[in-house]
């Protein structure tokens, strides 16, 4: 339902000629003025939906989505001091800013042909290929690619897609109109047929989740939502080849929650040249930084001791938009490497690495067994550019 508050809100954005899109409010603060914009709120426990919605109404906020998750709501608010006079009251724990993401990867080329089939240098720098004899493709193994989402008519991926959200928008499609997420998508599982490139487990089960919109941004309330959407739809994997420069506790939160629950979750490092970005500066996420076909990182890569591997991510070669094929560049194309040995990891027994007796292969337990099979880059051991090595699939799947 739509309350008066809203009407009254929406009244006052139109006469400023401000567009807005119900179903999906996509509103920067910068739109709005840099007094109010789009927020989180993080409830107490216990507090009810209409609670809720009576505080937010009381200091003049709309809410846009909830969070589940987080114990949260994606909210709008007019200005600073209805914010502080809202995270002052019984009930809210904390109001943040609902940071903006950004795709961690750039094309340098893009073609719409289909070319035969090749191997491309990432795949084959990880050893994936060694792994598929012995019938470990990582079917069914599920992995959600939380990004700009999958293009829905690749026919390098389409047989792999089992499901996708648009959290930007759930009315709309999830069909990939930026790149990005299809590119990532095909470094994880495309398949293994005659045509252009191969994934690190060709028959991985892909979810396409749509979280940032075509010019490869989105709000860190609709990363969570996809989150969540992964989660409840089973995936085991979570890529985010996405972040920002700033964290939060309520982004935090949110990769803390799909860990514990027992999903491992793998990032990019970013592409500052500099400190590791979030989420994968969280110890919660596989953070990965990107080397080149001489395994030296790439000079945009991020790097610092949350760095846990490195992989392939100097002109990778996968799917894009459409039906095409680009080379892209981009700790976004190193991450989704790591993505697929994880899901090959967990198609083998867990063996020796069950450090809690469970019988079951845990986030922390798959993220030891790639670090522990890494193939060791710079110093020796641990180091900030490389973390535990560069990823090896092959290695990784041995008893």
């Amino acid at each position: 339902m739509i309350t008066i508050t809203f009407n009254r809100a929406l009244s006052i954005l139109l006469l400023a000629g401000i567009l807005v899109t119900v179903g999906g409010i996509f509103l920067t603060n910068k739109a709005i003025g840099e007094e109010g914009g789009r927020k989180i709120v993080v409830w107490q426990t216990g507090l009810n939906e209409a609670a809720k919605d009576q505080l937010l109404a009381k200091h003049g906020g709309v809410k846009l989505k909830n969070l589940s998750l987080v114990n949260g709501s994606a909210v709008w608010l007019p200005n600073k001091a209805s914010e502080k006079a809202l995270g002052r009251g019984t009930g809210v724990l904390r109001v943040e800013e609902d940071i903006l993401m950004s795709a961690q990867g750039k094309p340098s080329s893009s073609a719409t042909t289909q070319p035969p089939q090749t191997l491309p240098w990432g795949i084959d720098r990880v050893d994936a290929e060694l792994v598929w004899p012995s019938g470990n493709n990582a079917d069914p193994v599920k992995v959600a690619i939380v990004d700009t989402g999958i293009s829905a008519t690749h026919p390098d991926l389409t047989a792999n897609i089992k499901g996708g959200y648009n959290a930007i928008n759930p009315t709309k499609s999830w069909n990939d109109d930026n790149g990005h997420g299809s590119h990532v998508a095909g470094t994880v599982a495309a398949l293994n047929n005659s045509i252009g490139v191969v994934g690190v487990g060709p028959a991985i089960d892909l979810l396409a989740v749509k979280v940032l919109n075509r010019q490869g941004s989105g709000f860190l309330s609709d990363v969570i939502e996809g989150i969540q959407w992964a989660m409840n739809n089973n995936a085991q994997v979570i890529n985010l080849s996405l972040g920002s420069d700033s964290g939060t506790q309520t982004m935090h939160d949110a990769v803390a929650a799909a860990h514990n629950a027992g999903v491992v979750v793998v990032a990019a490092a970013g592409n500052n040249g500099g400190a590791v970005i979030y989420p994968a500066a969280y110890p919660e996420v596989i953070a990965v930084s990107a080397t080149d076909s001489n395994n030296l990182l790439a000079s945009f890569s991020s790097r610092g001791p949350e760095v846990d591997l490195a992989a392939p991510g100097v002109g990778v070669l996968s799917t894009y938009k459409g039906t095409g094929y680009a080379t892209m560049s981009g700790t976004s194309m190193a991450t989704p490497h790591v993505t697929g040995a994880a899901a090959l990891v967990l198609n083998t027994p867990v063996g020796t690495y069950d450090a809690n007796g469970n019988g079951l292969w845990d986030p922390s337990e798959v993220q030891q067994k790639l670090q522990d099979r890494a193939t060791d880059l710079g110093d020796a051991g641990f180091d900030n550019l490389y973390g535990w090595g560069l990823v090896n699939a092959y290695s990784a799947v041995q008893p």
